[in-house]
């Protein structure tokens, strides 16, 4: 049994934390592969260091780029990997380029692939998330889904086998960290009161992209009576920096990445959270705050349900009107399980028997032979 688990970006490395301590409990072997999707320290090494996540065995080193530039530039240095490591199972989260990149190599070499937050749909495919998790549903031998929902939809499209209903990561991770996170630090540091402010995160390609989608975000962000901390994500700092937020008595806090433990912290005392993050929306909903989606749709349309969750899209007068509504007066429902995520995925993977020979007959690189170590050694690099 040897489990190969990549990820590349920030939502991944929190995740993979987890499951990684529940791999050393176990005693299950883990190769961890870090593509190099996100390499800023706050949006990636960050979390290797405070949240105890092993140093990944291969660095790829991809960096930014389009999105079909660093899914072939991730096939390419992530195939040699696979075929020298020859894993049980090569495990992938979520819906990022990374995810898609390793799914299609563990497909083509023809091992057992695990896909976690398998299930979920914004049915919007102009997102390239939507596209990414729905390719790898279909070529996932093991799906693991948050709730019964996810699960329906999977039924939906056809897919029965091999799915198993687990409940959610992020549900482990922020019951950990609430119980051992003294709030007082990063709120006295933002000079706010518990309740008394606004949290907000942007990072979708269709609002960073766009200039006037932004522009949009950040008006309707200024309406809010109330101050608006802003950690600002890497793509979208030079379009920040044209807004002049945090400049001229602006309401708008500018910040850097956070640490995953200030950012459940502020999350947890914050009046309102307004976000086009999926994960921030769970978050928000565990922690019962109300929240602000600043998209279209959701893949999680749980969190819309009690009144929690609302749509605003860019446009500045839903955002206003949303992020200053009342709290709802029904109680959240239970839709993400109960923080044994990890522990549940754990039992599957290791109980699944999967030990499949590698199909080198469509690789290009390999041929029909293994790939040496002097080989990978010159696409991979180490860190």
């Amino acid at each position: 049994m040897k489990i190969l688990s990549v990820v590349g970006a920030r939502p991944q490395f929190i995740k993979a934390a987890l499951m990684s301590a529940e791999f050393e409990k176990r005693g299950l072997p883990e190769i961890l592969v870090h593509t190099g999707q996100h390499y800023d320290y706050q949006m990636s090494q960050v979390f290797f260091d405070q949240m105890s996540l092993p140093a990944p065995k291969f660095y790829l080193g991809v960096g930014s780029g389009t999105h079909a530039f660093q899914t072939a530039e991730i096939m390419e240095r992530l195939e040699p990997v696979v075929a020298a490591e020859r894993p049980t199972w090569v495990l992938i989260y979520g819906d990022t380029n990374t995810t898609l990149a390793a799914a299609l190599v563990a497909s083509k070499l023809k091992i057992p692939l695990a896909h976690i937050e398998a299930g979920l749909r914004s049915f919007n495919k102009a997102m390239p998330e939507e596209i990414n998790r729905i390719v790898a549903d279909h070529i996932a031998d093991a799906l693991f889904v948050p709730n019964k929902r996810a699960a329906d939809q999977l039924r939906s499209e056809g897919i029965t086998k091999g799915v198993h209903i687990v409940g959610d990561l992020m549900v482990d991770s922020v019951m950990q960290l609430v119980e051992r996170t003294d709030p007082s630090e990063v709120l006295s540091r933002f000079r706010v009161r518990a309740k008394e402010y606004a949290l907000a995160t942007v990072h979708r390609a269709s609002n960073t992209d766009d200039p006037t989608a932004f522009a949009r975000i950040v008006e309707g962000l200024r309406r809010i009576s109330l101050p608006v901390i802003f950690p600002i994500h890497p793509r979208s700092l030079q379009l920040a920096k044209g807004q002049s937020l945090g400049q001229n008595g602006d309401n708008v806090i500018v910040s850097e990445p956070l640490p995953y433990a200030d950012m459940i912290a502020l999350e947890r005392h914050a009046r309102v959270i307004l976000t086009d993050s999926g994960g921030v929306q769970k978050e928000a909903l565990v922690l019962r705050v109300p929240c602000v989606t600043l998209r279209d749709e959701t893949e999680w349309p749980e969190t819309l349900e009690d009144g929690w969750n609302a749509l605003a899209g860019t446009n500045v007068n839903s955002i206003e009107m949303l992020a200053q509504r009342d709290y709802p007066n029904t109680e959240p429902g239970d839709y993400y399980g109960n923080g044994s995520a990890a522990a549940n995925i754990a039992s599957v993977l290791s109980s699944s028997g999967h030990e499949r020979e590698l199909d080198y007959s469509n690789s290009r690189k390999m041929e029909d032979r293994q790939v040496t170590r002097r080989e990978l050694s010159s696409i991979v690099r180490r860190p």
